[in-house]
């Protein structure tokens, strides 16, 4: 669970100023989910009512441990059901970050094999490159999960045209970071289209921060799915959708929660009004972003490039 939570209300203009209190404020509101949450696994909670859920018509449920990680998997099959719980159809599996939290032994390098093997049963086959894609403000440190992560991803599709030789064996792997609309005039979707119609990848990995809505979800799990995501949508600034039916490419998404709603922190289930959305951020977002960012990158590196070792990858990365 996230240690103590800070938060003050920010006027929209300062919003970059306010990760030094661990809070920001979006100050739009075009649409904010109904359930507040960008997790399937909160979604479907809600609508059962119930904390442990299990399979019913349409919705798959079963958990495993995986290298000292509890994980449970979500398919949903029904379209009805999915619309239920406002997700498309697709595979979800909520990955507990307890090991990270409690600090327990070897916790960064089972994290990341257990985040690869996942990975690696949605990943498709064939020699085209992986795009991985970091979604985010870098400026803003509950959302600069995507931009950091890219830092630590090993980027190798120039290296095997020009040294086919000394990389045989890499997988193709390119990397993109979108910025912000704000920042670049381009919507994300668009960047990542116009980069997928040039490289022509066999599967694009998006790798983004989330919103929650339990406290404990804080930073506490990490949320990978086939169906690609919605950017901003957990924080009502809702863009393109950006998945297989959008970019006809399979889209894999990891996402953290970084977020959650501040009503959800006292009671509150109305949904904020206008102009008036304030999210908060544990603490010490700082540490915890940047810690499982590259825990995030490292899985994708090892289910990417399965040959290597943690080892081999942070020697290859400088």
């Amino acid at each position: 669970m996230p240690e103590k939570i800070e938060y003050f209300l920010i006027s929209a203009e300062d919003y970059i100023l306010a990760t030094i209190f661990c809070v920001f404020e979006r100050g739009v509101t075009t649409r904010v989910s109904v359930l507040g949450t960008d997790l399937a696994l909160e979604a479907a909670q809600i609508h059962m009512g119930a904390a442990q859920i299990a399979s019913c018509p349409g919705m798959e449920v079963r958990r495993k441990m995986r290298d000292g990680y509890a994980l449970t998997y979500m398919e949903l099959t029904d379209p009805e059901q999915a619309r239920r719980l406002e997700r498309p159809v697709g595979k979800y599996i909520t990955m507990e970050l307890a090991p990270y939290l409690h600090r327990r032994k070897d916790f960064f390098v089972q994290g990341a094999q257990c985040i690869a093997r996942e990975l690696m049963a949605l990943l498709p086959g064939g020699e085209e490159p992986v795009l991985v894609v970091g979604l985010g403000n870098r400026s803003l440190t509950a959302d600069a999960v995507g931009p950091l992560a890219l830092g630590h991803i090993l980027v190798t599709r120039h290296m095997l045209r020009s040294m086919p030789q000394e990389f045989r064996g890499f997988s193709s792997v390119a990397a993109l970071t979108t910025g912000v609309l704000a920042e670049t005039g381009v919507e994300t979707w668009e960047l990542i289209a116009a980069v997928t119609e040039m490289l022509r990848p066999r599967c694009i990995i998006v790798l983004d921060a989330l919103a929650a809505r339990s406290r404990e979800r804080l930073c506490g799990v990490l949320q990978l799915t086939d169906a690609g995501l919605v950017p901003g949508s957990g924080v009502g600034n809702q863009r393109k959708e950006v998945s297989e039916k959008t970019l006809g490419v399979p889209v894999l998404a990891l996402g953290l929660p970084t977020v959650i709603r501040a009503e959800r922190l006292v009671g509150e289930d109305a949904p904020p009004a206008e102009g008036e959305a304030l999210f908060v951020t544990p603490r010490d977002i700082d540490q915890r972003v940047r810690e499982l960012s590259r825990m995030m990158a490292y899985g994708v590196n090892l289910a990417l490039q399965p040959q290597l070792t943690v080892e081999d990858i942070t020697g290859l990365l400088g």
